[in-house]
């Protein structure tokens, strides 16, 4: 590996610092062992958790994710998804809060609506203001809009996840020229969130230049889960290592593999 590649910089959030640039969620599968082999097979570091949908203590006599999903082992990030107004957000953030024993970092979401599963960027950026003034550290989802993700970046949000597609589609990423304006104006990191389907679907989002790549059903609803973990945790380091190695430009012509002066016949 040359030394420009070697010496690449780790995904720093909330200034914690990581190996791997794929996160991975914890919905979907079929069990708790299938979820553990999965994520452990992904090798990501951060994993997010739907605080309204899964049980992290909130019910003793059910099964404990953080059993399978160790807080020793891995950053795990509550996150907000099924609330659709600022103050649901905002409630659930302070329950994850005292859940983990204080934890601040958290992953913002405010749906607009149950079919699309868009964003509501008003109620969102409520949301992400009172928490980022409340002590927490605000990973936030978003669409894909550039103007929107600078505004989120300037509240305070220590990380801003655009979606690729909507949540759960698998189409993959939609509006790549946004996703990049976003990339190039940001100071913080900037992660796709949503949409991805495939290896390839996450190889595109880091060749864009994003600083990582956040999946689960793109995982969980896999034919072979496991075997797609693997092959996600290589297409984020495949898609990091042509960002960094710098792609040829595109030509409209052919242009030859091999030089045609100084031919011997």
């Amino acid at each position: 590996m040359s030394e420009f590649l070697f010496n690449d910089t780790h995904l720093t959030i909330a200034d914690q610092t990581y190996t791997s640039r794929l996160l991975v969620g914890t919905g979907k599968y079929k069990d708790l062992e299938e979820t553990r082999l999965a994520i452990e097979a992904s090798g990501a570091q951060i994993v997010t958790v739907a605080i309204r949908r899964t049980n992290i203590g909130q019910d003793p006599k059910q099964p404990n994710l953080l059993e399978v999903i160790s807080p020793s082992k891995y950053t795990i990030l509550p996150n907000t998804a099924g609330c659709y107004t600022a103050s649901e957000a905002v409630r659930t953030c302070r329950l994850a809060r005292e859940l983990l024993n204080g934890y601040s970092l958290v992953k913002l979401e405010v749906l607009g609506d149950e079919k699309t599963l868009f964003p509501d960027i008003v109620a969102t950026l409520e949301a992400a203001s009172i928490l980022v003034k409340d002590g927490f550290q605000v990973m936030v989802y978003t669409n894909d809009d550039p103007i929107i993700a600078k505004r989120f970046e300037e509240i305070g949000c220590v990380a801003v996840m655009p979606l690729a597609a909507p949540i759960g589609s698998g189409l993959g990423i939609r509006n790549p020229l946004n996703i990049l304006t976003i990339v190039e104006n940001a100071k913080v990191p900037i992660l796709v969130d949503a949409g991805v389907g495939t290896a390839s679907d996450a190889a595109i989002a880091m060749e864009l230049g994003c600083d990582g790549v956040l999946m689960n059903t793109a995982i969980a609803c896999a034919k072979h889960p496991i075997l797609m973990a693997q092959a996600m945790k290589k297409a984020i380091e495949a898609g990091r290592e042509a960002y960094l190695a710098g792609r040829m430009p595109r030509k409209r012509y052919a242009s030859a593999s091999s030089p045609i002066e100084g031919l011997f016949f």
